[in-house]
């Protein structure tokens, strides 16, 4: 069964930027990325390695990992890389000015 969580309001992430928000019983943060106006959320963590990616470098769509320049697709998910990885997504709703994230 999906946990359903407030992760935080629609103005805490402005558009072109991203932010990891911690959730409790979660081990590593929600990541939410604003992609044009769009709200996506991921795990915060590369699937590569554990290595946050809030601070990776963003090219539009794509994410690279700080640690060992992964890239990752925010809209998809895919790693440009190595097909077997996938950046997890979690499905978004806002309610309001709230972010709500399913986590699986």
């Amino acid at each position: 069964m999906p946990l359903r969580v407030r992760i935080c309001r629609v103005d805490e992430v402005p558009p072109g930027e991203r932010r990891g928000f911690r959730v409790d019983g979660v081990s590593h943060p929600v990541m939410v990325t604003n992609l044009d106006g769009e709200l996506i959320a991921t795990a915060s963590m590369c699937p590569h390695e554990d290595v946050s990616l809030v601070e990776g470098a963003q090219d539009g769509d794509w994410l690279t990992c700080p640690g060992h320049g992964y890239e990752f697709n925010l809209r998809s998910g895919r790693c440009a890389h190595d097909p077997r990885l996938v950046l997890p997504r979690y499905p978004l709703s806002v309610i309001g000015d709230e972010v709500w994230v399913e986590l699986v």
